[in-house]
């Protein structure tokens, strides 16, 4: 039987708030996300975890016996995983990101801490877009670039405030206007960041400015599976104006967005952790 350890969590915060709506929100994810996670678990087990009751949920006997157990063994991977980084000679710094961060920021800061941490290195991580935490929830990120809004449980530190712009294939109609409004963009059909991607992918798909559900052609995971989309005419996506350049592809063009509120890059890092490497690494940035 093979269970994930974020499998696991999702079901500590639901048994710890009774309330699949609320742990979704406290776990950065949608609801209908969590509640489909849950019944995988279930089935894997082969017994039920949780009855539904006016309220919310409760715990069934079989979940009651199981969350001991499962909080524990989070507890265990956690202390594991700082045990084996304490056991490096010098150290190694994870840095996450989700996409390319570019922008002159990640090179200098990567300079700047080698000379405060010398020894250390560094491992850059990409992350795919089903945790928007960068891996800081699971520890196995230091820090993070990410894009705000940010997963909770995590301080943050904007680098960047950048125009939302559009990626669309060079044959689309709206590709020959110098910036688009957002309201020409409403009916199209759009790439979209997973589920469990929670707030962050509903910023991408406009939501903040629109009253209605977005039409969703494609599910993207990574920033190639998103460009393959748009290149094969499946759909358009919302991206910061430093990514236009960093991810130019043939046949794609990028126009900015009118009526939208800018996208705000950021450093992020478990709250309260004051490590040395992690505060060398805050430090190294601008």
């Amino acid at each position: 039987m093979d269970v994930h350890l974020r499998e696991l969590r999702y079901f500590v915060a639901v048994a710890e708030d009774l309330n699949v709506t609320r742990a979704a929100q406290r776990l950065f994810v949608s609801q209908p996300a969590l509640s489909k996670q849950l019944r995988v678990l279930e089935r894997q087990l082969g017994f039920p975890l949780f009855e539904r009751v006016r309220s919310g949920v409760v715990l069934t006997r079989q979940g009651r016996a199981l969350l001991p157990f499962a909080r524990e063994l989070l507890g265990r991977w956690n202390e594991g995983v700082e045990a084996a980084r304490a056991a490096a000679p010098s150290g190694t710094l994870v840095v996450g990101m989700q996409t390319a961060v570019g922008r002159g920021l990640q090179q200098e800061a990567l300079r700047r801490f080698r000379e405060a941490m010398p020894g250390w290195e560094i491992s850059l991580r990409l992350v795919a877009w089903t945790d928007p935490s960068g891996g800081l929830a699971d520890g196995t990120s230091d820090v993070a670039f990410v894009w705000l809004p940010a997963a909770p449980g995590l301080e943050t530190r904007v680098l960047s405030v950048e125009r939302r712009f559009v990626a669309l294939p060079d044959s689309h109609p709206l590709a020959a206007g110098a910036e688009i409004p957002f309201a020409e963009l409403r009916d199209e059909p759009f790439i979209a960041l997973p589920a469990e991607a929670g707030p962050l992918r509903d910023f991408w798909l406009g939501r903040d400015a629109r009253d209605d559900d977005p039409a969703v052609a494609v599910t993207a995971s990574t920033a190639d599976e998103t460009f393959e989309a748009i290149t094969s005419g499946l759909g358009i996506a919302l991206l910061a104006e430093g990514n236009a350049s960093l991810y130019k592809r043939p046949g794609v063009v990028y126009r900015p967005v009118g009526g939208l509120a800018p996208a705000e890059l950021a450093v992020a890092w478990r709250a309260g952790d004051h490590r040395p490497h992690v505060r060398a690494f805050l430090d190294a940035l601008p």
